[in-house]
């Protein structure tokens, strides 16, 4: 078979642009890759502490970071361990006693708190205390009172960081 001239290029063109249509993964890898160690780099500066909508936390213009630790939430109306529901905040004020015997048992549960933190020594236990705005100071003055009861030597208040420090409102006579 003869072919002629414009047959034979059309043919060689053909060829030329049917090897480029294989697919390359090795840009493609290489974009993955990067953003793999971008988005690790970047995951280990975020703490993630557990929230619920019923909480509205306070503002701090602290600049510590919380570390590892056992979470107490209360919310307006009820108190947790961990997520765990451990009394209300009724029964807290009624009691007589500055002690909260409910949490003090759930402190002492290696179960509930980690097995990790139960057993590190006294000085080493942490505690973050995540209270509404709106909890009355005589229960987190209980709840407090608590933690240490139950040998946890470290307490932190957990807060929302503030963009800006507060303008001082203090005058100098």
């Amino acid at each position: 078979m003869n072919m002629s001239g414009r047959a034979r290029r059309m043919a060689k063109s053909h060829e030329r642009h049917r090897a480029s249509n294989e697919l390359n993964l090795i840009p493609m890898i290489d974009v993955l890759s990067v953003l793999v160690m971008f988005l690790l780099v970047y995951s280990t500066e975020v703490e993630v502490i557990q929230n619920t909508k019923g909480i509205t936390i306070p503002e701090s213009i602290a600049e510590a970071t919380p570390k590892d630790s056992v979470v107490i939430m209360l919310t307006r109306d009820q108190l947790f361990v961990q997520g765990e529901p451990i009394a209300t905040i009724d029964e807290i004020r009624a009691s007589r006693t500055p002690i909260i015997a409910p949490l003090r048992a759930a402190l002492k549960r290696p179960m509930l708190v980690g097995q990790a933190m139960a057993e590190r020594d006294l000085a080493k236990r942490e505690i973050t205390l995540m209270g509404d705005k709106v909890v009355p100071f005589d229960v987190l003055k209980k709840v407090m009172a608590t933690c240490t009861d139950a040998d946890f030597g470290r307490i932190s208040l957990a807060t929302m960081q503030r963009e800006k420090p507060a303008p001082s409102t203090f005058k100098p006579s």
